[in-house]
């Protein structure tokens, strides 16, 4: 698999892979009858990036990316979503298994290959929708490909974080697509995904992450179910003043956000041309000021993270050289089990210091943008680990 030293890669949770912290969405690749896509394609190998979610069934999209990947096809690692299909010159999501397996099958033959690394299970934003697809065909489908070795693993993607964390647990799963950014974040669990970017839901003054979502991730983390972030731009207009956070953000400071979030692994960037690009894949050269979003965090106008860890790393460095960020995440973790798993606590082993070697000096907390209470969270550490 082709690597380059300047991007940096990160294991996608317990399927073992290792995928580039940029990674592409597919959204250029139906512009211009998909000329665009060989170019894309090109610079992202060129770079390093080697994970592609491809969630569209057009024709040309497929097409066209098989053409591309020829050659090189075991370079990149796929994502692509079963339940999917092209009728009436436009993408339909089903549930038929019928159509799931025609799909399928066209899905593979248009992108010359005879495996795909992550199979998806498409749009899975509500419970009950999880429920069905748990006991009918559409799981016991995705399963069979495994078997078969047409998919390597399995993963859902999902704006909604209770039915993502319903997949979750239900431990059918090893990968969840999820929209992941600074704003959405802060929106309840629904089932209609345009409510996140809906303005009036940002016309009142919001404060800290939806507990839901937090629970997605650390739970994610807790099980080792990667997180491939969708949407970490929203769309786009996170970069611009018409931004729901009412200031606009840089492409680096939502990669940053993303990448921070327990379990994630890789950022899907929806570029639509080389340049778009290669500004997410520059991500990689930025300096940590041109990634710190946490004073652009505190001047939001109407959202507010106060007392709420962001792992943003402001804290450090710790006079006793404690890594604050890494030791609250692993609280964090641990907390949300409601017991300390195996896991958890072999991270927090592996750590040079642990918290028990706090002093108490308060410096870290006169540093946090968020006015965390630092030093009671590393005495919860303490009682939670031991040391």
């Amino acid at each position: 698999m082709n690597m380059v030293m300047d991007m940096k890669y990160r294991i996608l949770g317990r399927t073992g892979l290792s995928v580039s912290e940029i990674g592409m969405g597919c959204e250029g690749f139906n512009e211009e009858n998909g000329a665009r896509t060989r170019a894309l394609v090109d610079l992202a190998h060129k770079n390093g990036v080697n994970y592609i979610d491809l969630y569209s069934s057009s024709p040309v999209v497929r097409s066209s990316l098989g053409d591309a990947l020829a050659g090189r096809r075991s370079d990149f690692i796929l994502q692509a979503h079963i339940c999917t299909v092209w009728r009436n010159g436009q993408y339909k999501a089903t549930r038929d298994p019928a159509e799931i397996e025609e799909g399928f099958s066209d899905l593979l033959t248009r992108l010359r290959t005879s495996y795909i690394d992550v199979g998806m299970i498409h749009y899975v934003d509500s419970v009950r929708e999880w429920e069905k697809i748990e006991r009918g065909e559409v799981l016991a489908y995705a399963k069979k490909l495994k078997a078969e070795g047409k998919i390597g693993h399995i993963g859902v993607s999902s704006h909604n974080p209770l039915a993502a964390l319903r997949a979750v647990e239900s431990g059918a799963v090893d990968v969840v697509m999820f929209s992941v950014n600074p704003c959405y974040d802060l929106q309840p669990a629904g089932e209609d995904c345009e409510e996140l970017w809906r303005d009036e839901n940002y016309a009142a003054a919001l404060t800290n992450m939806d507990p839901d979502r937090e629970r997605l991730y650390e739970t994610c983390a807790r099980l080792g179910v990667g997180i491939t972030v969708m949407k970490a731009f929203g769309g786009g207009d996170l970069l611009t003043e018409n931004s729901p956070a009412g200031k606009a953000l840089t492409a680096a400071q939502c990669i940053a956000y993303a990448l921070d979030r327990p379990a994630v692994a890789t950022v899907l960037v929806g570029a639509h041309s080389v340049e778009e690009l290669q500004e997410s894949i520059d991500y990689e050269g930025t300096m940590p000021e041109e990634r710190d979003y946490a004073a652009a965090f505190k001047s939001f106008p109407r959202i507010s993270w106060t007392g709420h860890c962001m792992y943003c790393g402001h804290c450090a460095p710790c006079t006793k050289g404690i890594d604050i960020a890494a030791v609250t995440k692993f609280m964090n973790l641990a907390k949300a089990q409601g017991e300390l798993p195996e896991t958890v606590r072999e991270h927090y082993v592996a750590l040079e210091k642990k918290a028990g070697e706090c002093v108490a000096c308060g410096v870290c907390e006169k540093r946090c943008p968020f006015g965390v209470k630092i030093v009671e969270n590393m005495k919860e550490a303490v009682r939670i680990f031991g040391n």
